[in-house]
């Protein structure tokens, strides 16, 4: 059984102040909790009932395990339908932009991404298309946001998702930066080259006014219907299904 504390701590995760407090994060879902326990992120306790104990991978001599009833899990759980199972999980420390990491490969930059269920799309995107890092502006939703982390589907674990100030950043790279815009390249007939930026904006505004003037090759994908816009993480899809269909 939960004490109270343990389980105000927990209830106190579903907030960003005390996930940036505490330095921990919630995961929920079993095929989550694994893919977590087999990374290189430290988890700290596990929340079960009885019926998904079977199902935890066995190296987890170093984790606290706790058995709850689905009472005690309705109040923990940031589900609206819990799934039998949860876990804490350590926010590993800051990391730093390494330029000479993005060399020979692409990476997704997010401007202002806000909506938890879009950034978690396009983490899950970048994972399925082998792309390692998300570099993302300092007001871009939280990737340890509960809706972030579940949509994630565990491909959080795989990917080095970066908080920077992009108007820096992006007049110190020397990389070709690829701007998803109304107007530009057909993407279909993009040139990509090895290496690359690859620039999607904030869901209702677009890239914004600073970053535009940083793109050096603005790319767009035909617009055939009438639909007025694209899905962010529809978008991130379509970017990187041409690059990899370009560097084959």
């Amino acid at each position: 059984m939960l004490s109270k504390s343990q389980i105000s701590f927990i209830k106190s995760l579903h907030q960003k102040k005390y996930r940036k407090e505490s330095g921990i994060f919630i995961i929920e879902g079993i095929k989550s909790i694994t893919e977590f326990i087999n990374s290189s992120y430290q988890l700290h306790s596990i929340y079960y009932t009885p019926t998904y104990f079977p199902s935890l991978p066995k190296h987890t001599a170093n984790i606290k395990l706790f058995e709850v009833n689905n009472a005690e899990l309705e109040k923990i759980s940031t589900l609206q339908t819990p799934q039998g199972i949860l876990a804490l999980v350590h926010i590993p420390v800051k990391q730093k932009l390494d330029l000479k990491s993005l060399r020979n490969r692409f990476s997704l930059v997010l401007d202002d991404v806000q909506d938890p269920g879009n950034f978690g799309t396009i983490i899950r995107i970048a994972d399925w298309f082998g792309i390692k890092n998300v570099i993302c502006s300092e007001n871009t939703v939280e990737a340890y946001n509960p809706k972030t982390v579940q949509s994630t589907m565990g491909s959080l674990c795989r990917i080095n998702v970066i908080y920077t100030n992009l108007t820096t950043f992006l007049a110190e790279t020397k990389l070709p930066i690829f701007g998803a815009l109304l107007n530009g390249n057909n993407i279909y007939t993009t040139n990509w080259g090895k290496e690359g930026l690859i620039l999607l904006g904030n869901e209702g505004h677009g890239i914004s006014e600073a970053l535009i003037e940083k793109i050096t090759i603005p790319v767009t994908i035909p617009r055939i219907g009438k639909a007025e816009s694209l899905n962010v993480a529809v978008s991130a899809a379509i970017f990187c299904s041409e690059l990899s269909r370009g560097n084959k």
